[in-house]
């Protein structure tokens, strides 16, 4: 990592710090997924070893998490008219669209790791396979990736931090429920495979249950890989103009 880019992706965390939109994010996630699984489940009285229920969740819990972090993205740098700016600084849109991933990227694992403290707590009272706990991380940190970039692109395409997070969060329930829309509505099965293999959530799946498969993590990270190029271009494009 160089200099330069590293004190692009050290200025978007200082930013995202400064506002209390980081902190009310993250706390809001934990809060949800906690009050859910202890409460709304009642977690110690299913007589379960296994917190399958607890990260299955996850994938759409992101559907507005990531939204909520990625949106102001590039939104609002083109609302404030610093994208041109930022354009003419000596880095490449590479680069400035790898800081803006990994910075964001960062809030995200960062609220994932904050979650631990629901596993510690719960194998304390019970046989639970670590293997699934850890292919279960694993996963989320794939489908996080992949969620923003994908937030990432439609806020650079977005005018503002309003419409970034709402077609960012349509995109991303779009994508996750889109296995679950082709199980239940009767479609054509080329329609319904292919709305399947699209499907973020079915693709985190396996990881729930502890098992890591490589066309699943190569799925992850195409998606991921596909939407940070299409960012890319579109800065290209806007510089071009």
């Amino acid at each position: 990592m160089t200099r330069r880019f590293a004190a692009l992706v050290g200025k978007e965390l200082r930013v995202a710090f400064n506002t209390p939109v980081a902190y009310a994010v993250i706390a809001g996630f934990l809060l949800f997924t906690s009050v859910r699984l202890f409460v709304a489940r009642d977690f110690f009285n299913l007589d379960i070893a296994s917190l399958r229920d607890y990260y299955g969740v996850m994938p759409l819990v992101f559907v507005v998490l990531i939204p909520a972090i990625t949106m102001r993205s590039w939104a609002e740098e083109r609302r404030g008219g610093t994208d041109e700016i930022l354009l003419t600084l000596p880095v490449s849109e590479r680069q400035l669209v790898g800081a803006k991933f990994v910075a964001s990227l960062t809030l995200v694992l960062l609220a994932l790791s904050l979650t631990g403290f629901v596993p510690l707590l719960v194998t304390r009272f019970g046989d639970f396979e670590r293997g699934e706990i850890v292919g279960q991380y694993l996963g989320l940190t794939l489908l996080a990736t992949a969620s923003v970039a994908i937030g990432q692109l439609v806020s650079s395409l977005a005018r503002n931090q309003l419409s970034a997070f709402v077609f960012a969060a349509l995109v991303l329930l779009f994508l996750t429920g889109a296995g679950s829309f082709a199980s239940a509505a009767v479609v054509p099965d080329r329609l319904a495979s292919a709305l399947s293999y699209l499907s973020l959530e079915t693709h985190y799946r396996s990881f729930n249950r502890g098992v890591a498969d490589t066309r699943d993590v190569s799925y992850f990270v195409a998606i991921t890989g596909l939407a940070l190029v299409l960012n890319t271009c579109v800065l290209l494009a806007r510089k071009a103009r």
